[in-house]
């Protein structure tokens, strides 16, 4: 596959200047030029109302085949609460290799536990789970080093603990100096 670049589809309201803080940063980890765009869904189609969620797999899926293509790696990105069946919520998936993923803000910012609003962690989360999501879609897998940006993040706290940039490792694995 021969990448041009990376491109991030904001679906539903989404402050530009939110996306444009974050581009320097997923451009150096990957070494790509990385394009913002709008996308259109109906997400009532993806709604589960039994659990008042999202469904993430769906939703993916749909991204891969309206938006992906094999020339870049899309990112899907949300304000809604994902889930997949066998967790409660989920941040956000990518297929592992593959051309696209998803990651959702619903639950990044403070407000959403009762904490005061902090716009600097906030776009810090964003800017790690938007990283780790495409990190998947190179192929990367979930990393031991607890300063990795791929490390695992179950909870809000673990991506906090984590850095915002790929580990030595993780870089080698992609080739990216």
């Amino acid at each position: 596959m021969n990448l041009e670049n990376i491109t991030l589809i904001s679906f539903g309201y989404f402050e530009q200047e939110l996306l444009e803080m974050i581009l320097g940063d997923v451009e150096r980890e990957f070494s790509l030029p990385v394009k913002t765009r709008e996308g259109h869904l109906d997400l009532s189609e993806f709604y589960d109302s039994s659990r008042r969620q999202y469904d993430g797999n769906r939703l993916i899926h749909e991204i891969e085949a309206r938006f992906a293509s094999d020339t870049e790696k899309t990112l899907g990105l949300f304000n809604v609460d994902l889930f997949i069946p066998i967790l409660t919520y989920i941040f956000g998936q990518a297929f592992l290799g593959g051309r696209s993923g998803i990651a959702s803000i619903y639950r990044l910012s403070n407000e959403r536990y009762g904490i005061k609003s902090d716009d600097q962690l906030f776009i810090e989360r964003i800017r790690k789970e938007v990283i780790h999501e495409l990190g998947h879609t190179f192929g990367l897998i979930h990393c031991r080093n607890t300063a990795c940006v791929m490390r695992s993040s179950t909870y809000v706290e673990d991506i906090d603990q984590k850095g915002a940039k790929l580990c030595s490792d993780c870089k080698a694995k992609l080739r990216i100096e």
